[in-house]
């Protein structure tokens, strides 16, 4: 059985439980903080969830990113796929799981750890998540020193006093953008979900449902947002079948509308960073809406962009071509470059 460790304020921990429901996979899950399963192997990376799979040699391993981990699922677990069998909806599935997973992450830790309101909630909870049971002077020494270390890191994702607003405004218009979809269908990807669509309810997890600042935006701006993650965290009992993904049309203006948005924030700050770290720089300088971002670079996005291309690259020319006329004049194009 599928083993996975985690904790509920992880959004990627709350990505992989929701897909694992859906896709009907036996699964155990661990809170980190809890007695560990004696045997299993430590990641390479020190990273949430991990999930512990068996590799070819029968071994176990102990694997981080969520990403890969879905594909390999796919070939693991048939049945019930998250992953569009149109190779042009596919590559905008990848996309928007990317931009979820290392964008929308930048509203979520910024408004937790910026505002007083969340901090004070991130920080009197989160501690508990590790050891519920925990002595209240113990809890208190924990929720201290968690909330120096996180606010220390703000910077790592960007935000300070000149990109607040910036990051701000982004989530704002995503919950727009987000909204205007779920008024065509009940997922980004159709009728049925696919990997984006649990991307974004992980994040949204926090963002819409537990950090007081960003649910009082959700629920300003999307209150249809703040009930579709409720609906998305267990869809076990949802039947699918192939008709059942999007039709994609380059003439479809709800798409195109969240891929302007992407193109607005998300794509000159992963091009800035790639740029950086092929040159061997620790910082990274771009304009977004008009501000100056600034922040140190971050080595696995600069993959994140070789991997989009990778995925592009890898379409035959009539889906590339299909691609290309969606993603055309959004600014998502560039990624493509």
């Amino acid at each position: 059985m599928l083993i996975i460790k985690g904790v509920p304020g992880s959004p990627y921990t709350r990505k992989m439980l929701s897909l694992l429901r859906f896709r009907h996979i036996p699964y155990r899950y661990v809170q980190q903080g809890n007695s560990p399963l004696p045997g299993l192997p430590e990641p390479k990376v020190s990273l949430l969830p991990v999930v512990y799979l068996t590799d070819q040699e029968g071994e176990c391993e102990a694997l981080v990113d969520s990403t890969p981990i879905i594909r390999r699922l796919e070939a693991d677990y048939p049945g019930r796929s998250v992953i569009p069998s149109d190779p042009a909806l596919r590559f905008l599935d990848y996309l928007i799981e990317d931009y979820a997973d290392e964008w929308l992450t930048k509203p979520m830790f910024h408004i937790r750890w910026y505002y007083d309101a969340d901090a004070d909630m991130a920080a009197t909870i989160l501690p508990y998540w590790g050891e519920i049971s925990a002595p209240d002077g113990e809890i208190a020494v924990k929720q201290k020193a968690f909330r120096e270390r996180q606010e220390s890191r703000l910077y790592v994702v960007g935000s300070n006093d000149i990109t607040a607003p910036v990051i701000e405004a982004s989530y704002r218009r995503f919950l727009t953008c987000f909204d205007v979809l779920l008024r065509e269908a009940p997922f980004v990807m159709g009728d049925r979900p696919g990997a984006a669509d649990f991307a974004l309810f992980g994040q949204l997890t926090q963002l819409a449902q537990f950090d007081p600042t960003a649910v009082a935006m959700t629920l300003e701006n999307a209150p249809r947002v703040y009930a579709w993650v409720s609906v998305m965290e267990d869809l076990s009992g949802l039947e699918s079948v192939e008709s059942d993904w999007r039709l994609l049309s380059a003439d479809n203006l709800a798409i195109k509308k969240l891929l302007n948005e992407m193109g607005r924030t998300y794509v000159p700050v992963m091009l800035a960073n790639h740029q950086a770290v092929m040159a061997g720089a620790s910082e990274f300088s771009t304009t977004v809406e008009g501000q100056p971002w600034q922040q140190v670079t971050f080595k696995y996005q600069a993959h994140c962009v070789n991997w989009i291309r990778q995925e592009y690259g890898s379409l035959e020319p009539v889906s590339k071509s299909r691609v290309d006329e969606l993603l055309g004049n959004t600014g998502c194009e560039a990624l493509l470059a």
